[in-house]
């Protein structure tokens, strides 16, 4: 399976900027020790893997902004499709062979 995930602490960053991206990167940091494979963008962290190992990584994520944010925002988009593997850069490559 292949999760999208957004996640945001809510009630005060960490920093007292107003900014996320402190939060956010502890997020990644735990998504990428994780081993699986992943990608971050502008908007989500992608990782694929299966559905006890990502959710695992995903809670992992909220807990450590939990750690010090009275909320936390989490978004998550799930492509499930048992037998699939190497998913997150085949989906784009099949788009891409098409824009020729």
């Amino acid at each position: 399976m292949i999760v999208a995930f957004s996640i945001s602490p809510m009630g005060g960053a960490p920093s007292g900027d107003g900014g996320v991206s402190e939060a956010v990167a502890e997020a990644v940091r735990i998504v990428r020790a994780s081993g699986l494979p992943c990608e971050t963008n502008a908007m989500f962290t992608n990782i694929e893997g299966e559905w006890d190992e990502v959710m695992a990584v995903v809670k992992a994520c909220v807990d450590r902004l939990a750690e010090s944010a009275p909320r936390v925002s989490l978004v998550l988009k799930a492509d499930i499709r048992p037998g699939y593997t190497g998913q997150l850069t085949a989906k784009v490559q099949r788009v891409e062979g098409h824009l020729g």
